[in-house]
């Protein structure tokens, strides 16, 4: 292997072993943020202290993650201008202004009120404070439309012409770069992947409290909502997710030909492997177990529908088979076994067993972490399989990179893995801890200061509902 040839390799890595780390907060935070605006706005409609003592409880855990989301997302884009120079050069024209859009829209919105957000509770009035909570909520969902945008023009490239110095740019529309035809469905797919992500850990904590013995009804309250959204939400991501991959289909066939592992073409109906060992020079799959038709009827409906293989498209343009293929296999069995535990909690909550079914716990607890593992495996799939494009059938990965030595990039790997592990270690580290504690029904709010005004803390205002006591404040100030 040469020195470009490695560096290329370890800048590939680099990039994998960032966004890898960067993605599990985003894809935390932003089903977070919402589920924080739903229990501010069911306190504000019921009062139910129940709603506000969680509110409280997972504000702490979201302020975690958001920050670890945010600090490890700064890394990436210093690495566009270095390991991949030659990418930002081309694609610039394009790449630039849409990222550009997502701080003007939803960085500066999200950073606006999460001050608020934080610390506000007591300080603004309530309905000023759950707008605040919305902005925080909307705000991640548009940074996901901006930079969902971006990833999907990389897969299918529209609305762009080449200028005289080799430059991407656009022509026409910026609706049609914005809007491009896997935009959609990935959007989709990634918004609803995230909410799914919280629903699983929101109902792990719960489950784990509930087998401690700690039947509270904060705890109570935590397990029955996640374990709605799972059972309500798995299934629809499971239709968005085959949508998704029809539209894969017709974009980037390659992708799912080694999504499937076919390497041979199928004129009268293609099976469907489960499990089997591809083996890309060899081009088969050995040991598969496979279900005749089946893969015919999933990607045309119908049973004698022909399917190409990968031997219709030249070696040096096919993705990396052995990768993808279990990726995609890891990502669908997790997102079955969330249809599972979904089913499991309809019959758990018809039989009025939901919180004193400790097998029912122990398998949420289980399928705490799944949706990271699912959303990073489905993350793999998506860009391993578009490999040897960085920008699809139109600029290779290969000619992307920067030239820079691999030393160089070997060196600044290595400290990220070192300072990554440390401090987002930590990190993870305190929000296990504080998951660790059942929510209190007079849970504080993040980091008081411990600061009298008047006489009073602000922590005084907890035991009465989240109203503020100060005699300077009034009932008509309120939002």
């Amino acid at each position: 292997m040469t020195d470009a040839e490695t560096a290329l390799l370890l800048a590939r890595i680099q990039f994998a072993f960032t966004i890898s780390f960067h993605f599990i907060f985003p894809a935390f935070s932003i089903g977070l943020a919402s589920y924080l605006a739903v229990l501010e706005g069911l306190w504000l409609r019921t009062g139910k202290a129940v709603y506000l003592a969680l509110f409280r409880y997972w504000l702490k855990i979201f302020a975690m993650a958001f920050a670890m989301g945010v600090v490890s997302g700064i890394v990436m884009s210093y690495q566009f201008g270095t390991n991949w120079s030659v990418f930002s050069d081309k694609a610039g024209p394009i790449i630039g202004p849409l990222m550009a859009y997502e701080v003007l829209t939803a960085f500066f919105l999200e950073a606006g009120f999460l001050g608020v957000m934080l610390f506000g509770m007591n300080r603004v009035g309530k309905g000023l404070h759950f707008a605040a909570t919305l902005m925080v909520a909307i705000g991640t969902c548009i940074s996901a439309f901006w930079i969902l945008s971006v990833n999907s023009w990389m897969h299918t490239p529209t609305g762009w012409a080449m200028n005289a110095v080799g430059q991407f740019v656009p022509a026409g529309s910026w609706t049609d770069i914005v809007f491009n035809p896997s935009f959609p469905y990935r959007l989709v797919h990634t918004v609803i992947a995230a909410y799914l992500t919280t629903a699983l850990v929101v109902g792990g904590v719960g489950a784990w409290h509930l087998l401690k013995g700690r039947d509270l009804p904060g705890v109570r309250t935590m397990f029955s909502m996640a374990m709605w959204m799972a059972a309500l939400v798995a299934p629809l991501q499971i239709f968005v997710g085959d949508l998704h991959g029809l539209n894969t289909l017709e974009h980037q066939p390659a992708k799912v030909m080694a999504m499937e592992g076919h390497f041979e073409s199928y004129p009268d109906g293609a099976p469907l492997i489960l499990f089997g060992i591809p083996d890309s020079e060899g081009e088969t799959v050995h040991a598969a177990v496979q279900i005749p038709y089946l893969s015919s009827l999933i990607l045309h409906h119908g049973l004698h529908e022909p399917v190409e293989g990968l031997k219709t498209i030249p070696r040096d343009e096919r993705p990396p088979v052995e990768i993808v293929f279990w990726s995609f296999r890891i990502m669908v069995g997790l997102g079955f076994l969330m249809l599972g535990l979904g089913l499991w909690s309809l019959v758990a909550r018809a039989r009025r067993r939901l919180f004193d079914w400790p097998l029912l716990h122990r398998f949420a607890l289980l399928m705490g972490p799944a949706g990271f593992v699912a959303v990073i495996a489905g993350w793999i799939t998506t860009e391993v399989g578009r490999q040897p494009w960085v920008i699809y059938n139109l600029l290779r990965t290969e000619d992307a990179v920067a030239p820079i030595g691999a030393p160089a990039v070997a060196t600044s790997l290595i400290a990220f893995v070192l300072v990554y592990f440390i401090v987002f270690g930590i990190g993870t580290w305190y929000i296990f801890k504080l998951m660790s504690r059942p929510p209190h029904p007079a849970e504080p709010e993040p980091a008081e200061a411990p600061i009298r005004t008047a006489g009073i803390t602000p922590a005084a205002s907890v035991d009465h509902g989240g109203a503020d006591p100060r005699p300077d404040r009034s009932e008509g100030a309120e939002g």
